[in-house]
């Protein structure tokens, strides 16, 4: 079975190199520092205008932090699935919990309902779930096509005991997916260990800003964030995870 890769696109130019570095779709996402969090109408129009026909797929998730939500919460994640449905992408990222560390079955399946007939990945919410299997288990019944997931492990590297365990168990009901610190020098060895054939990266370089001028000392977000630095997806890396072996 040929590697498929998914980007974590974080731009419209993030999905164009994605798709020419050979990727099989992106998730695109805002807040990438946060873990990414809903991308704007905007955005999601731009990509499609500049990679039109690629296949696009949104994480929906209304704010960074852990992944229990409030009632508003849930109505802005169902709007924005719907938003998805109208701009004819292929598949939606979604991933809740409850209190107890518990997958959110009730809102699951309601998040599911709302994506049919759309694809849907559960996210590495999954990764500070109580119990790996029962997890799995839950999600599978929910209709989830597959789960991202680092083997519930600072790394995908490091998860990949569980990600093994979680293939062999899942019996091809479901596409387990490892991400996190994926790269070339590593994607080979996680296929090998874990009979994983679909995987989730970044595959960025940072970008020095154009800008001329640059106030230096005045923070627009986080403390000691650097403004006139940002990464985009680079296409060269796209073609060496996919052509990294061991």
């Amino acid at each position: 079975m040929s590697r498929i890769l998914e980007v974590c696109a974080n731009s419209a130019q993030s999905c164009l190199e994605a798709r020419e570095g050979g990727a099989g779709r992106v998730e695109l996402c805002a807040s990438i520092p946060e873990g990414g969090t809903t991308p704007s109408y905007g955005l999601i129009r731009a990509a499609q205008e500049l990679v039109p026909g690629f296949d696009i797929r949104i994480i929906v998730r209304p704010r960074g932090g852990d992944f229990l939500y409030t009632p508003a919460e849930v109505d802005a994640m169902l709007a924005d699935i719907s938003l998805a449905y109208s701009l004819g992408l292929r598949g939606v990222v979604v991933g809740c919990l409850t209190p107890e560390g518990e997958v959110d079955t009730k809102l699951l399946r309601r998040l599911v309902e709302a994506a049919h007939p759309m694809s849907v990945t559960f996210h590495r919410a999954f990764d500070l779930a109580r119990d790996p299997f029962v997890a799995l288990e839950q999600i599978i019944a929910c209709g989830c096509d597959r789960l991202l997931t680092s083997g519930q492990a600072p790394t995908a590297e490091q998860g990949i005991p569980l990600l093994r365990q979680l293939v062999e168990h899942a019996l091809g009901r479901i596409v387990i997916m490892p991400g996190c610190g994926i790269r070339a020098g590593n994607i080979a060895r996680i296929e090998a260990e874990t009979g994983a054939h679909e995987f989730h990266a970044s595959a960025r370089n940072p970008l020095s800003s154009l800008m001329k001028y640059r106030k230096e000392g005045v923070p627009m977000g986080a403390p000691g964030a650097d403004e006139y630095i940002r990464e985009e997806t680079d296409r060269k890396k796209v073609a060496a995870l996919l052509q990294a072996h061991i």
